[in-house]
């Protein structure tokens, strides 16, 4: 029985509950705490993480478990606990101010508040006693609270300036707003190109971080050494430790250069930028082996992480018994049990040794214990036979105590994951993976998204928290990507009434761009994001539906508001281009040789069903298609006025095709369309 309860127990967050029985009196983010706060005169500890992070459970067993540690904290502070998952906003606001006192920033993330949410002082792990040159909690509480009682003033000045600091940084105050041409992509290409690590792929040394979005970006420069860069990337990302090559999926990230030992933690949203930037890889080279990654790792999101009601949970924790990748882990005895005569060659294939190749933490020593890595590309007949043995060690592994789940539900992640499968069924031609695309935009706008009021998150039967700028526009961004899959006006009208309701909830109207969070939102200031960091802004995204919207419908008005946005990125990515490479994707795909393409023909008639086939498979990103039936002429003549002309002539499927802002005459067959876009 548990010695210890306090207020997380009543919420739903599998991270706030993991903290229900912790010695500190926590309080979830909420007026109770800072009430609490501003009538005991008390400075607040926040803490803020998630549910799957390592260090966050280091924290929590060294220091929010010691009931000593948790004795000093609840008479120091009122302490509040936060789900950084839950509340991007809040996070998004204390992780800039940690940004700006200690020029870096991560999880656990701890920030001491006066009672009016000020912040003062902000750290990451802080150990339960000095070490590793990091104060402790058992000194630095003290010290803080001795500074509240005896120079309160003085804190709170600091506590002010910080505010202001934080405040300015929102305005996003850029130079004058330059064009973004041609030859700007080209030399940010030159300058991506240069952080590249040319052995072992990926951006700098270590830790590593997949980087979707730049990957991509050079995918689609149009400079080969750009391209070979991105695609050695890609291809040793899947063969080293990152990859789970027992269950599928990839990990964090890289803790060293060469993508042997990960941080083990699988987060939804890496899966589904992933699965985009291996997607456009196959389309660039039709390589089978870029091809099974992605139905690897989609067959792994079905499998492992998908609601029942077609929605897909966030994560997959690092940890399991208490330590770190132990349940994707193996000693070669195991392997001699059950690989049998292929052993020796299993062993050898990924280069497992007998002390080990994963070393522990905190020591530095072999555990005896194996990450399963691959040094080079397999024969199709060697991959077969490791898919043989891999069905036998995956039905083994499943036998161990599983990493925690985290069954949340996000919207703004869920968006991301729609776009993925439905990119991928159109792609690869697999309608199962469209189906998944489908029924996850179903449970996202009528559970989340739907109605007057819209929600962030989902968990056990609950939906809440106001949904967010990036909720609307990795929904829509989901949206666009399932209709391009189905060509089902449907999902093009529900992306537009979701950027409509971001356009009158988001957007600052001093300053353009949009907020983070609606006007409802009761924080220290309202955060505006346009960085691309992990995760791309929700500006970024957004520019790139802006720029597909405005294309769709022909409206001005969408163009005017795409070229608002546009000159805010235009006045900062110059300084720092690599902050904004989601943004320049957006830049980037209305700048090459835009196409548009309007297929008037009925579903049952052969041509049409070739045509439409074929440009599912080969179309780029950037190409927009329409397709008229008479039953849909109606409604496509109010989505895009522009195309009520447009129709199959003398009842025959007739394609029009728009090329750089240039119409061509009406063709009726696929080898008249397959050489009008080779030109």
């Amino acid at each position: 029985m548990k010695s210890f309860s306090n207020r997380l127990l009543h919420e739903k967050s599998p991270y706030l509950l993991q903290h229900a029985h912790n010695p500190v009196d926590w309080y979830p983010w909420g007026e109770e705490a800072f009430e609490y706060a501003r009538t005991e005169n008390k400075p607040i500890f926040l803490s803020i993480g998630y549910s799957t992070c390592h260090w966050c459970h280091v924290m929590e067993r060294e220091s929010f478990e010691d009931p000593a540690i948790g004795k000093l904290l609840n008479e120091a502070f009122v302490c509040i606990k936060v789900d950084r998952e839950e509340r991007p906003d809040i996070d998004q606001i204390y992780m800039t101010v940690c940004q700006m006192m200690n020029g870096q920033g991560g999880w656990p993330l701890s920030i001491f508040l006066t009672p009016d949410q000020q912040p003062f002082h902000a750290a990451t792990y802080i150990p339960p006693s000095q070490r590793y040159g990091r104060i402790g909690l058992t000194e630095l509480v003290p010290r803080i609270a001795e500074m509240w009682q005896v120079e309160q003033r003085k804190l709170i000045e600091s506590a002010e300036k910080i505010t202001d600091h934080l405040i300015s940084h929102q305005l996003h105050s850029g130079a004058e707003p330059k064009a973004i041409s041609g030859s700007h992509l080209e030399e940010y290409a030159v300058e991506c190109m240069h952080h590249v690590d040319r052995e072992w792929g990926g951006f700098g040394k270590a830790p590593k971080f997949p980087n979707s979005h730049r990957l991509l970006f050079l995918l689609r420069s149009g400079k080969q050494q750009g391209i070979e860069m991105a695609l050695h990337s890609l291809e040793r990302m899947r063969l080293g430790g990152l990859y789970d090559q027992v269950g599928f999926g990839f990990h964090r990230y890289s803790t060293d250069r060469s993508w042997l030992v990960p941080h083990f933690e699988k987060m939804l949203y890496d899966q589904a930028l992933l699965v985009m930037a291996y997607l456009e890889a196959f389309q660039r080279t039709q390589d089978p082996f870029f091809r099974m990654i992605v139905e690897e790792v989609l067959t792994y999101e079905m499998r492992d992480m998908r609601d029942e009601k077609g929605g897909f949970y966030t994560a997959e924790d690092a940890d399991s018994e208490g330590e770190e990748g132990l349940f994707y882990l193996w000693r070669r005895e195991e392997l001699y049990t059950l690989a049998g005569s292929s052993a020796e060659w299993l062993i050898e294939l990924w280069n497992m040794e007998e002390t080990g190749n994963f070393r522990d933490e905190s020591t530095g020593q072999k555990t005896g214990r194996n990450i399963p890595f691959l040094r080079h590309r397999l024969s199709d007949e060697d991959q077969h036979r490791l898919n043989d043995i891999r069905l036998v060690l995956f039905e083994e592994r499943e036998k161990r105590i599983h990493p925690l789940k985290d069954k949340k539900v996000l919207t703004d992640w869920n968006g991301l994951m729609i776009a993925a499968f439905a990119s991928a069924g159109r792609v690869l031609n697999d309608e199962s993976f469209v189906e998944a695309a489908e029924e996850a935009a179903a449970f996202i706008l009528t559970t989340l998204m739907g109605g007057g009021h819209s929600f962030h998150r989902w968990c056990d039967g609950e939906a809440s928290f106001d949904a967010t700028l990036e909720d609307h526009a990795y929904t829509i961004h989901g949206l666009l990507s399932l209709y391009d899959a189905t060509l089902k006006p449907f999902y093009l009208e529900e992306a537009i009434r979701l950027a409509e309701r971001l356009e009158s909830v988001f957007k600052d109207e001093a300053q353009g761009g949009y907020y983070m969070t609606n006007t409802s939102s009761a924080l220290l200031v309202r955060p505006k994001e346009l960085y691309d960091g992990a995760l791309p802004s929700g500006n970024s995204v957004h520019l790139d539906n802006l720029f597909r919207l405005a294309r769709f419908t022909g409206d001005p008005a969408w163009q005017e508001v795409a070229a608002g946005l546009s000159r805010i990125y235009e006045s900062v990515i110059p300084d720092n281009p690599l902050s904004y490479m989601q943004a320049i994707l957006a830049f980037q795909g209305v700048m090459e040789d835009p196409v548009e393409l309007i297929v008037c023909g009925e579903k049952d008639q052969t041509e049409t069903v070739e045509i439409l086939s074929w440009l599912h498979t080969h179309r780029r990103p950037h190409e927009l298609l329409i397709h008229k039936t008479l039953a849909t002429t109606e409604t496509w003549n109010r989505l895009a006025p522009y195309t009520k002309e447009n129709r199959a002539i003398n009842g025959a499927p007739t394609v029009y095709i728009c090329r750089s802002f240039q119409c061509m005459q009406p063709i009726h067959s696929l080898s008249e369309l397959r050489a009008a876009l080779s030109r």
